[in-house]
């Protein structure tokens, strides 16, 4: 039988062919899908996660760990599917509008993956109806807003007056993020989240969806 203890580690590692390996393995084990998203994917991921707040793990550890999670994934994702197993949320991400930085939002989005959210990446540059229009679409959980620039800071306001215009305000929860931006920031314009890093970014999705 194949360790879920040793898919984290690989995955710890970023040794995307190795898991994607030994998750085929597991699954033909007849191993519990579920079991071996949580014991196997996601907790290597939330070690790779801690690493990463203490500083242990930088950047590039992260996106190769998060590689190899991918990986697993794309074994499990169609018998995730097929058993109707629930993710911790859905979260529609992007940079807001006018700002073509991406590396922050996909670090988040890789993060909240591998913490089990189904994520809808709407890229760079993305107006604040699209954000709103997808978000309803989708029925997602939360609205993940990403800038790097200081001039692009107020279009996350207009993101979140689209929500009160279509009534939507709190029932789909809006997380904000990027270097130029804080918490205070966030409280001004109605935030119902920020986060400084990826890493405390999934701790704040993860209460937000708890909040719903």
């Amino acid at each position: 039988m194949v360790n879920l203890k040793e898919i984290a580690e690989n995955l710890i590692q970023g040794k995307a062919p190795k898991v994607k390996e030994l998750v085929q393995k597991a699954v033909d084990e007849g191993q519990d899908v579920q079991k071996i998203l949580d014991e196997g994917l996601l907790t290597g991921m939330s070690v790779v996660g801690e690493k990463f707040k203490r500083n242990e793990f930088y950047v590039p550890e992260v996106l190769i760990a998060a590689r190899a999670m991918k990986a697993g994934m794309e074994v499990l994702r169609p018998l995730l599917v097929e058993r109707d197993i629930k993710g911790a949320g859905k979260v529609v991400l992007g940079t807001v509008r006018g700002d073509l930085h991406d590396i922050g939002k996909n670090l988040v989005g890789m993060m909240l993956e591998g913490a089990g959210f189904e994520i809808i990446d709407l890229g760079i540059d993305v107006s604040p109806e699209r954000f709103v229009e997808t978000a309803r679409e989708k029925n997602a959980d939360i609205i993940g807003l990403s800038a790097l620039l200081t001039t692009t800071m107020p279009a996350m306001k207009e993101v979140i007056s689209v929500l009160e215009k279509e009534n939507l305000k709190g029932k789909i929860k809006v997380m904000i993020g990027g270097a130029p931006v804080t918490q205070d920031y966030a409280d001004e314009i109605g935030a119902d989240g920020y986060a400084p890093d990826a890493a405390s970014a999934v701790d704040k999705a993860k209460e937000l969806v708890g909040e719903k």
